[in-house]
């Protein structure tokens, strides 16, 4: 890769996405202008992890109310405490990997998928070998929340909901030799971008990007959705458009539903412009509804609720 270039440039370009772009950016800087962050960003900082982490744990199929993940101390009881307590030990720690991110990005995915499944597990921490399936990353079917309108992405319709119809099936995850060169060529290209190349590139597409390979390639046995969301998380904070993390991107996931979720990574798989552009506005729209998430806890703190 020559220095100045990137090939994820193209993507910023696609239809729809600059105006998808744009909008993130004006929600976040909102948000970040909220007289509550100047003396409290700590606490939405907080809660935002636990939130982002609760709607990870009902994709992946253990859906609690916030007050139980609050609330609970034991994640070890059942397959959905050890779902929830392996997200909030990623939300957790997400943040505090970025210096390690930035010149190794796969050591930060093993390090997600260690934190995840616990050192007991004989494949914690290494993509799957030969033989190995991975997991469904959204097992759990969520309904839209009321109220919350999953708006069209681009390309597929006026204001951007993702189009309606069949909910397509996940395909066969990759064979270990094709996630193994993918997973390098990720890496490579997030290095670059961290040493000064293609840094016009806006961090809504290199993060959507992130998040859909990783989908995609599913390295890992299990919990592969809450590192993808994780990544996204990461890549948020490294390319400085949520450098507090303030902005849950997985509370809009959640909130949008799982069928609009697998429709639209539908598109990253099947690497058209449109279904690419598709994907990265419903990347933006949960973005946006996770700064809609933050700004509703800012007000609380603000009306001494919190």
């Amino acid at each position: 890769m020559s220095t100045g270039t990137d090939p994820l440039a193209p993507l910023a370009q696609l239809p729809g996405v600059p105006d998808a772009v744009a909008e993130v950016r004006k929600a976040v800087d909102r948000l970040y202008g909220h007289r509550v962050m100047r003396r409290r960003a700590a606490e939405v900082t907080s809660e935002s992890a636990l939130r982002g982490a609760r709607a990870s744990a009902a994709l992946a199929g253990a859906d609690w109310p916030l007050e139980e993940v609050r609330r609970r101390s034991d994640f070890g009881a059942d397959p959905g405490a050890r779902t929830v307590g392996a997200a909030l030990r990623v939300a957790a720690e997400a943040g505090q990997l970025l210096s390690v991110w930035r010149h190794s990005p796969l050591q930060v995915l093993a390090r997600l998928h260690l934190l995840a499944v616990g050192d007991a597990d004989p494949a914690a921490g290494r993509p799957r070998q030969g033989g190995e399936g991975a997991d469904d990353p959204f097992p759990l079917e969520l309904k839209p929340v009321e109220g919350v309108a999953a708006d069209h992405a681009p390309g597929a319709g006026p204001a951007g909901a993702v189009a309606d119809g069949p909910v397509p099936a996940l395909p066969a995850a990759p064979g270990p030799e094709e996630v193994a060169s993918r997973l390098d060529q990720l890496s490579r290209l997030l290095v670059a971008r961290a040493e000064g190349q293609g840094v016009g590139t806006p961090a809504l597409v290199v993060a959507s990007v992130v998040h859909g390979e990783l989908l995609a390639l599913r390295p890992f046995g299990a919990y592969n959705g809450l590192i993808a969301r994780a990544a996204q998380r990461i890549v948020l904070i490294a390319e400085g458009l949520d450098p507090k993390s303030i902005c849950p991107a997985e509370v809009g996931l959640a909130e949008l539903g799982t069928d609009a979720y697998r429709r639209a990574l539908a598109g990253y798989l099947a690497g058209t412009s449109e279904g690419l552009a598709a994907w990265i506005g419903h990347c933006g729209r949960t973005l946006r509804l996770g700064v809609r998430e933050s700004t509703a806890v800012c007000e609380a703190m603000q009306r001494g609720m919190v």
